[in-house]
């Protein structure tokens, strides 16, 4: 017999994993019986301060959205996956109708339901019923591990695209932390020559020269003036903010080279903040931004699956799910030391 335990959270900081039905699978659905689920920075967002950005937690809540497991069940219309495919889950339920779903900008769907993103629950519980179609099977050679980090690997992808990363090209990365590092291994793949990242925590500038990174610096020293006594003062061409905060958004203008690229990746807890756009009409730089990801899945697995991108390296924690609540205080309050958890479902 089936048995399905979530983890809830309850208050802030506080997590009670309790016994829920089993959803039966419903018109092209599937019901997936997770093994892995990542955790990101925004579920320990809204566990400790209760909300990110304009998502405020009200009542119980199942946080998760970084999924991956094997298919149990396969409901009414389902065509293209039967029960053992291994797949993963990505975690936006649009509408499929909008000028946006249409066009193929489905992350911009007004009306899409993502998973742990209040008032739509989670995926830390043993099964969730998935529309059959934002699930992706995995090649053989591709672990359910490796599935649930395909999520956060995607929005990396998106921004080395953003970023129309090509073959020699120059890059700053601002920020160290996960998305800092799938952008690191994404940018790699897209060819780019020389990757500088920037971080002010040891263990994850560690991880970047790791996976590859050219050099790293400590991002409590002058980078401006590094970044311009590394480039004769040129500037570089692409320039990657991945920290979210303002103080590197706002270095951001004086490290893009004449003519390159800015892409905004993080997300900074204040909307506005002071930015130089006259250095920015200057140099006849752009600027682009990134929500999410859209079409990415297929080809960040087969990234995964061909051996390009080792995604595997960037997890520094893994936890069972009856550990679940010192998995999310070891993020709060060891958050140097932890790079990338993820949790053991089963």
């Amino acid at each position: 017999m089936k048995r399905n335990r979530a983890a809830y959270m309850t208050a802030l900081d506080h997590m009670e994993i309790r016994d829920i039905p089993v959803p039966q699978p419903k018109e092209n659905e599937v019901l997936v019986k997770l093994d892995y689920v990542g955790i990101c920075g925004s579920d320990v967002h809204y566990f400790h301060d209760g909300r990110c950005g304009d998502f405020v937690v009200r009542g119980d809540f199942i946080l998760g959205h970084e999924g991956a497991g094997t298919v149990e069940e396969a409901g009414p219309g389902v065509k293209n996956l039967k029960a053992g495919d291994r797949v993963a889950l990505e975690p936006g339920i649009v509408c499929g109708k909008c000028e946006y779903c249409k066009s193929g900008h489905y992350n911009l769907c007004p009306d899409v339901r993502f998973l742990a993103t209040p008032p739509v629950d989670g995926c830390f519980k043993n099964y969730i019923a998935f529309p059959e179609d934002m699930c992706f099977k995995l090649p053989d050679n591709v672990s359910t591990r490796e599935g649930a980090l395909v999520e956060p690997l995607s929005v990396g992808m998106y921004a080395a695209e953003q970023g129309n990363v090509k073959l020699g090209d120059h890059v700053v990365i601002l920020g160290a932390g996960c998305i800092g590092l799938v952008t690191l291994l994404s940018c790699k793949a897209h060819g780019a020559a020389d990757i500088t990242v920037v971080d002010v925590v040891p263990k994850r500038l560690e991880y970047a020269k790791k996976l590859g990174a050219t050099r790293v610096f400590d991002g409590r020293e002058n980078i401006i003036e590094k970044i311009m006594e590394l480039t004769n003062g040129a500037g570089t061409e692409k320039v990657f903010e991945t920290a979210g905060s303002n103080i590197t958004i706002a270095e951001t203008p004086y490290l893009v080279k004449n003519g390159g690229t800015i892409v905004l990746v993080g997300l900074s807890p204040e909307p506005e903040c002071k930015f130089n756009f006259g250095k920015i009409m200057a140099k006849e730089a752009q600027i682009k931004s990134v929500f999410r990801y859209r079409n990415i899945y297929p080809s960040a697995i087969s990234a995964i699956s061909k051996g390009m991108i080792d995604v595997k390296q960037i997890v520094t924690h893994e936890f069972d799910f009856d550990d679940i609540q010192n998995a999310f205080m070891k993020n709060i309050y060891e958050k140097n030391d932890v790079v990338k958890a993820i949790i053991k479902m089963t």
